[in-house]
């Protein structure tokens, strides 16, 4: 069937902090030139917000250069840090550590990242911004000479074998002269991009963790607003990277999560319950009895730095924020370098647009260069190697840090190199049974009821978008090799083995999902391939 389109200058894949940002930017050069620029936001949730999860702590520097009167026009960054707690975990006690200089917050803010970012689409909306939500982007739209040309968004009301219901409505082309993926870690669209020009090519494979994330609202005897609080060590052991924040925001609300690395090599890890495990030490159990669960999340994040950042330009396109890679990790943020590439980005397709060159492939060649020159690339390169380090365990990642913080400065003579995170597990038979505790309905839960405060839909007769490469890796590999660790790495119950023997299969829940992309990530064999299902699908995040 064919599909109607609309032209615009700029369209910009994803409505998270990096988005909002280059298309503000894109729109406040074009007022000052006096010059006509349409820009157009591609937002795959069912509003702007609904799918962003992160702690947050915000560090507020690229948004004042963004709006250097934030404050004055309402801003949601309501409640400023005002204590740093990190400490190590044993089973049943906690010690104080100093707090590294790169995890100090002082002049920080605690957020919802949700609610900055539909915040930031008013800002964007004032400016003129298009932006369209509930619409997710399924296909690189390009010509004879793969110059990106714009994306496609996905057919709406097909059955689950790809036949068209009544109400069938196809999908929309959306052309533009540059084409911004914005769309967050592991986004399906970049990663056909990445693929299908190379991107890759020289540098490190990307490499990830699972957050996950809960919502309280807490008596207020527990409530320390501004309190940052930072665990590592148990329940995890000294061999796995990972670790624990207590964020207390306006409200008596208190943001609890644990990031594990995605390279842990134990099959029968659940990163789900090792944070409701997680919640039971004493000095954490306390802050939440009495107190009511709210929401529900879980999302992948990058963890490469800067040798894992690949090229950021193709014919007609650019990659910005967290699609590429721009988290600082021993900082334990990222959403101030997402924003900041999304304004040099847009700085760069500005210059592009003006010089109307078109005898020149449009490559918009600014935007690595300014970017090298900016702080984002000088933060990323001095913390290199920390994260890398902690291949070696724990004490030695610790030990190395600090070595590489006080002395070197972040400019050691060397570089260590990432891995992928999909060939780490042990087959079962070299791996340790974990047994976590049931969940006490107080303190800790299980996955479905977890799921179900995320407000996670989807229709449920459409094409799966959990896409198995071979139907049959899942029982003859996984199975039999890793025990099925997607049954575990998944934090929504999705991936479910029934029957036992010859009888045993693989069933997927694909209501369930919440759109955290780890399975893409961490299947052994790389056979699961995360499409966007209809837009508007996925998790309904409230505060988060």
């Amino acid at each position: 069937m064919e599909r109607e389109s609309m032209e615009v200058d700029v369209l910009i894949v994803g409505g998270g902090p990096s988005g909002l940002s280059a298309a503000i930017k894109l729109r406040q050069l074009a007022e000052e030139a006096a010059e006509e620029i349409s820009v157009c936001v591609l937002e795959k949730g069912s509003e702007v917000g609904a799918h962003i999860l992160s702690g947050a702590v915000l560090e507020p520097r690229a948004l004042a250069e963004l709006f250097p009167d934030w404050k004055e026009r309402g801003a949601p960054l309501k409640t400023e840090v005002v204590e740093d707690n990190f400490l190590f975990l044993t089973e049943k006690r906690a010690f104080g550590l100093p707090t590294p200089p790169a995890m100090r917050n002082e002049g920080n803010y605690i957020v919802s990242l949700g609610n900055v970012c539909r915040w930031l689409k008013e800002q964007a909306e004032a400016l003129d911004v298009q932006i369209f939500e509930g619409f997710a982007g399924a296909e690189i739209l390009h010509d004879e000479n793969m110059t990106v040309l714009g994306v496609a968004t996905g057919d709406l009301g097909l059955n689950r074998e790809g036949e068209a219901k009544e109400g069938f409505t196809a999908g929309y082309e959306l052309r533009a002269r540059y084409t911004l993926f914005a769309e967050g870690c592991r986004g399906s669209l970049t990663g056909d991009l990445i693929e299908r020009f190379n991107m890759r090519k020289g540098h490190d494979p990307q490499t990830y963790a699972i957050g996950i994330k809960e919502l309280w609202e807490v008596l207020p005897d527990n409530h320390k607003p501004g309190s940052v609080t930072h665990t590592i060590g148990w329940p995890l052991d000294d061999k796995t990277y990972g670790g624990s924040f207590l964020y207390h925001l306006e409200d008596n609300q208190v943001a609890v999560g644990y990031v594990i690395g995605l390279d842990y090599s134990n099959p029968y890890l659940s990163p789900f319950d090792e944070f409701q495990r997680f919640k039971t030490h004493p000095k954490i159990r306390h802050v939440f009895e009495g107190g009511r669960r709210i929401s529900y999340g879980a999302r992948a994040l990058n963890e490469g730095g800067f040798q894992s950042i690949p090229d950021l330009i193709c014919p007609g396109a650019a990659i910005i924020g967290c699609a590429a890679g721009f988290v600082n990790v021993p900082k334990i943020k990222g959403s101030h370098n997402a924003m900041k590439t999304g304004m040099v980005a847009a700085e760069a397709v500005f210059d592009a647009l003006k010089s109307k060159d078109g005898a020149k492939p449009r490559l918009i060649d600014d935007y690595p260069t300014k970017l090298s020159k900016s702080w984002v690339w000088d933060e990323l390169f001095r913390v290199r190697n920390i994260r890398p380090a902690f291949r070696w365990g724990l004490w030695i990642g610790l030990l190395y840090s600090a070595l590489d913080t006080y002395v070197f400065r972040g400019k050691a003579p060397w570089t260590f190199s990432n891995h992928s995170d999909h060939n780490t597990l042990l087959p079962k038979k070299d791996a340790k049974k974990i047994q976590y505790p049931s969940p006490d309905g107080i303190v800790t839960f299980d996955k479905l009821s977890s799921v179900f405060i995320s407000n996670s839909n989807h229709e449920e007769d459409q094409p799966c978008h959990l896409k198995l490469e071979d139907p049959e890796v899942p029982i003859k590999l996984n199975l039999k090799l890793y025990d099925s660790p997607e049954q575990r790495y998944c934090p929504a119950g999705v991936y479910e083995i029934v029957g036992e023997g010859e009888d045993a299969r693989l069933q997927i829940n694909a209501q369930n999902c919440v759109h955290c992309k780890t399975c893409d990530i961490k299947d052994p064999t790389q056979n699961i391939r995360w499409k966007t299902p209809e837009g508007g699908g996925g998790p309904n995040y409230p505060n988060m």
